[in-house]
């Protein structure tokens, strides 16, 4: 089993989709543990002190003021995890959860959290284990962090609550740590507060919706490239040269992508036949700068992640000169900006789609194919609502893209007043995600039948190969009507499980 390192550098989003998706094992590095240990001396030290410290001996919040005394700090400890596991509503995914804790546990390992080693040994534990703490969709507003997310799987090392064990079941924390010879933690000052004070969560969903998007804009550039053939379009408008004169790297990259599906291709070049065309129209023409732009937005999006992976996120933390300071770093508002940022692109590649399938039904736009494309117009309604799935799946999307962090609700009696909303960000955003590959999917097939109608004209070899491993895939071409559903459900899988890019790449090479 492949197993990740964590260190005191922080880690790669590879790490996070590693232990979040595939289970890899997790170890701490020697240097953590020392790194570790040596900031626990400094907690250690400040806590004899008679001196008030934030997190070491005083209240929380808005209650940060009241001293307290050492007899009661592992309670101090106890309650604030206990209390701040307030979250509501349905489970958050496994990986989510996996993704949250092992994040959670980068920052511990940095050396500025005070975290003793045997606590951070444990979560570790725990990943391995493939215990997943049951965490509630509701609790976060992305400041102080994700507290009530964290919160919950500070529990489960504290061998409270419910968790997922490895077969999937819910049972009793208490229980799972002991199957699995793990003992449950014992808090001591400072680190209840350090284990839930972070982005860890909307961090943990950025890198994933980061590597789902980088898919589907290549899927998208390739569903685009097929509306074009479908279309009888130009692909002129892609040419290097004309990108070349407004460089943006994100549409240079979609029209080479479009460009190399459509190598060869005896269906484009046709829009100046029978009805002659001087341009096509935008969702076909602009196909590059809309898609280039989501991923210029893309890239925005991975520099704030590779940022924060290598951050150390907590308050207060503890300097290498012995100090330990309160900050703001628990602000959700870098990884915020841009959860919205890729809801926003999201939602606009979509609706792109969404248009040119509409095109394609559209027998007074789509250049002679049959209304719908349907076998027996009348008889057979075809893809028509089908469509109507797209556009309601759009229309979501368009709701999904108002951003959550342009809003901010007061907590903590003031205290805490402002918030990112950067949990509620990154939640709408996973939706968005899965509503795009099923866009998509229905632009690829409404694009493959369309390419199949065209009688006497060849596709590109690119593109004969999506539409064979489609089909192969159980993505159903032209006939008559037929329950639909299990067409969809099947191109749905097809990008999602990225075998639409792995079909094209093949003839293709490796695209951008």
């Amino acid at each position: 089993m492949h197993t990740v390192v964590v260190g005191t550098s922080g880690v790669t989003a590879s790490d996070v989709l590693a232990v979040a998706r595939g289970g890899a094992r997790v170890e701490l590095s020697a240097e953590a543990v020392a790194a570790l240990a040596a900031a626990r001396e400094i907690v250690d030290a400040l806590a004899a002190k008679p001196d008030p410290v934030y997190g070491v001996s005083t209240g929380f919040g808005a209650l940060a003021t009241r001293h307290i005394s050492q007899e009661l700090r592992a309670q101090l400890q106890r309650n604030i995890v206990r209390s701040h596991a307030a979250g509501l509503g349905p489970r958050v995914e496994r990986e989510v959860v996996r993704a949250l804790m092992f994040l959670r546990l980068k920052t511990v390992c940095s050396g500025h959290t005070g975290v003793r080693p045997e606590v951070a040994q444990t979560m570790a534990d725990v990943l391995n284990a493939h215990i997943t703490p049951v965490v509630h969709e509701y609790g976060s507003l992305g400041c102080s962090g994700d507290l009530a997310p964290l919160s919950h799987c500070a529990l489960t090392l504290m061998g409270e609550g419910d968790a997922e064990g490895p077969d999937g079941v819910v049972r009793p924390a208490g229980e799972l740590l002991a199957e699995h010879g793990i003992a449950p933690v014992e808090l001591r000052e400072k680190e209840g507060l350090a284990l839930l004070n972070g982005t860890d969560g909307m961090l943990g969903m950025l890198v994933m919706a980061l590597a789902d998007l980088d898919m589907l804009y290549k899927s998208a550039d390739i569903t685009a490239a097929l509306s074009m053939e479908a279309l009888l379009g130009t692909d002129k408008v892609l040419a290097p040269e004309l990108h070349a004169i407004r460089p943006h790297p994100g549409q240079g990259a979609s029209a080479a992508n479009m460009l190399a599906v459509l190598k060869d291709s005896g269906l484009t070049g046709h829009h100046q036949d029978d009805a002659p065309r001087v341009q096509d129209a935008y969702s076909v023409r602009c196909a590059p700068q809309v898609a280039g732009a989501g991923r210029d937005t893309m890239a925005h999006a991975r520099l704030v992640a590779e940022r924060e992976l290598a951050s150390a996120v907590d308050n207060p933390v503890v300097l290498p000169d012995g100090r330990v300071e309160s900050n703001g770093n628990f602000h959700g508002a870098p990884v915020a900006y841009v959860l919205d940022f890729l809801a926003i692109a999201a939602a606009d590649l979509a609706s792109i789609a969404e248009r040119r399938t509409d095109r394609l039904l559209d027998k007074n736009r789509s250049h002679g194919l049959p209304p719908f494309l349907a076998d027996d117009p009348g008889v057979d309604s075809g893809l028509m609502i089908a469509q109507y799935t797209q556009a309601a799946l759009v229309s979501e999307m368009k709701r999904l893209a108002v951003p959550a962090s342009a809003d901010s609700i007061p907590s903590s009696a003031m205290q805490e007043d402002h918030v990112s909303m950067g949990w509620s960000a990154a939640r709408k955003l996973r939706t968005a995600v899965g509503n795009l590959a099923r866009v998509v999917a229905i632009e690829l097939y409404a694009a493959t039948r369309a390419i199949e109608l065209r009688d006497g004209l060849t596709p590109a070899p690119a593109s004969r190969a999506a539409i064979d491993a489609a089909r192969a895939a159980g993505v159903g071409g032209p006939g008559p009507d037929r329950f639909l559903a299990p067409d969809l459900a099947a191109a749905d899988a097809f990008v999602r499980d990225g075998q639409l890019v792995a079909a094209v790449e093949k003839v293709t090479g490796p695209l951008q």
